[in-house]
C-alpha cells in the first residue's frame, strides 16, 4: 500500500521548499532535536578534525552551523568552505560567520553537489550535517552528488556524515517514526510557514537508510572504507568514508 505522502515525496521540489524556511531553520533545528543537534554537529566537526585537515568542505552547508562549529574548534589553520544551493541560507551563514567566536575565514559558494565548482582531490575532508539524506533519499541525482564528493577529496581524505538513522531496537524505532511523523509536522506547523518542508523531513527521516545501508552506499561509491557510530538510541549516527 502506498503512503499518503508518497506522491509528496517525489515531486516536492526541494529547492523551493528550503528557500521558503531559512528564516525559522535553526530555530526549528532546535526544537525538533530538543536541542541536541548542536552536541551531534560538534561530534561531527571534531571527526572532521582529527586528521588535521588543511582544507575542508561542509557540503550542503545550510545556515553554515557544522563549518562554523569547525572554525571555533580548530587549533590550526584551515580552509573552510561551505557550499549550498540555496541562497537565503547562506545570506543567514554568511552573518553567523562573523560573530567574533568563530576563528576561521569561511568561504561560502552558491552552487550544486551535483557538479562541485572545485578540482581533483581539493580537499582533505568533507562535512555535512543533516543533510546527506536530501542527497541520497529518492533522488535521482544521488550517484552524482556522491561521485562529486569522492572526486574533490584528496586519497585517504575523509567524508565525515551526521544524519538521522534507524534504531535497532523495533520498541525504539516505532516511539522514533510516532515522534517524527506527529511532532516534527506540528512543530513545522507552530514554529514554520512551510508545512510542507517539515512533513518531508517527518516523512524522508522515518524512511531513511540504515548504517548499514548507507555504508553500502557509500562503499558502491567508491570509498575504501566507512565506519559509523550510533548515537540518541541508534536515532542519529556519525558515518566517516575514506577515499
Amino acid at each position: 500500500m502506498n503512503h499518503p505522502l508518497d506522491s509528496t515525496l517525489q515531486t516536492l521540489p526541494l529547492h523551493r521548499m528550503f528557500n521558503e524556511v531559512p528564516v525559522r531553520y535553526d530555530l526549528m533545528n532546535r526544537v525538533i532535536t530538543w536541542g541536541m543537534d548542536r552536541r551531534w554537529r560538534r561530534l561531527a566537526a571534531r571527526e572532521c578534525l582529527a586528521s588535521s585537515p588543511e582544507r575542508m568542505l561542509d557540503l550542503c552547508c545550510g545556515t553554515g552551523d557544522l563549518a562554523i562549529e569547525v572554525a571555533r574548534l580548530s587549533k590550526h589553520n584551515i580552509e573552510l568552505a561551505g557550499l549550498d544551493y540555496c541562497q537565503p541560507m547562506l545570506d543567514i551563514a554568511a552573518g553567523k560567520a562573523r560573530h567574533p567566536g568563530v576563528k576561521r575565514q569561511i568561504n561560502f559558494v552558491h552552487d550544486n553537489a551535483a557538479d562541485l565548482p572545485f578540482p581533483d582531490g581539493h580537499f582533505d575532508c568533507v562535512g555535512i550535517s543533516f543533510a546527506f539524506r536530501n542527497l541520497t533519499y529518492r533522488n535521482p541525482l544521488a550517484r552524482q552528488c556522491l561521485g562529486e564528493t569522492l572526486r574533490v577529496l584528496r586519497e585517504g581524505g575523509s567524508f565525515v556524515i551526521v544524519e538521522s538513522s534507524q534504531p535497532g531496537a523495533a520498541l525504539t524505532r516505532k516511539l522514533f517514526h510516532l515522534y517524527l511523523r506527529q511532532a516534527v509536522p506540528l512543530a513545522g506547523r507552530l514554529f514554520s510557514a512551510s508545512r510542507a518542508a517539515y512533513s518531508y523531513l517527518a516523512e524522508s527521516a522515518a524512511r531513511f537508510y540504515t548504517r548499514e545501508d548507507v555504508a553500502g552506499m557509500l562503499l558502491e561509491s567508491g570509498f575504501s572504507r566507512v565506519s559509523s557510530r550510533p548515537l540518541f538510541f541508534g536515532a542519529v549516527a556519525i558515518h566517516v568514508a575514506v577515499k
